[in-house]
């Protein structure tokens, strides 16, 4: 093979591996740790030039994915156990809350693991590839504060 062949060949590959970073990445609203910083939106009152005509509504302006949010106080789920259900294949996100209490919050089967603090949260944004149940605990006192299934 020629130097220019092998040099095509690095090339290839090289991008091969470029684009499948970028496909395989996980989403950028993966956030944990950090403080929700508001924004503001600014919009114009609609304008009609017919007589009778309905204001039309502003254009939808882009927002937060939602997240199932899990809140903690005293080192337990408040209100009990949470139950989050999603479709295997689709984006889970949840936020664990908390004013009072340090841990860090790991999610079993997915093996993924945020710390919480009093005043900030911990978010977790994944493709719920595995099916099955899950339970998200504070790790440092194995107290279950959450409990995520993936339906098929």
């Amino acid at each position: 093979m020629s130097n220019a062949g092998r040099i095509g060949a690095v090339v290839a590959t090289v991008l091969v591996l470029v684009v499948a970073f970028i496909v395989l990445s996980p989403e950028a609203d993966d956030d944990s740790n950090t403080a929700q910083t508001p924004t503001t939106t600014a919009t114009t009152p609609a304008t009609s030039t017919a007589p009778d005509a309905a204001p039309t509504a502003p254009p939808a302006a882009d927002h937060e994915p939602t997240f199932e949010t899990v809140r903690v106080a005293g080192g337990k789920p408040v209100g009990g156990i949470e139950e989050i259900t999603v479709k295997q294949g689709a984006r889970a996100r949840i936020q664990v809350t908390s004013s009072d209490t340090s841990d860090e919050v790991h999610l079993h089967g997915y093996d993924i693991s945020r710390d919480i603090a009093p005043g900030h949260r911990a978010r977790f944004s994944f493709e719920a590839g595995a099916e099955g149940i899950f339970e998200l605990e504070l790790e440092g006192s194995h107290t279950q504060i959450a409990q995520l299934t993936v339906e098929p």
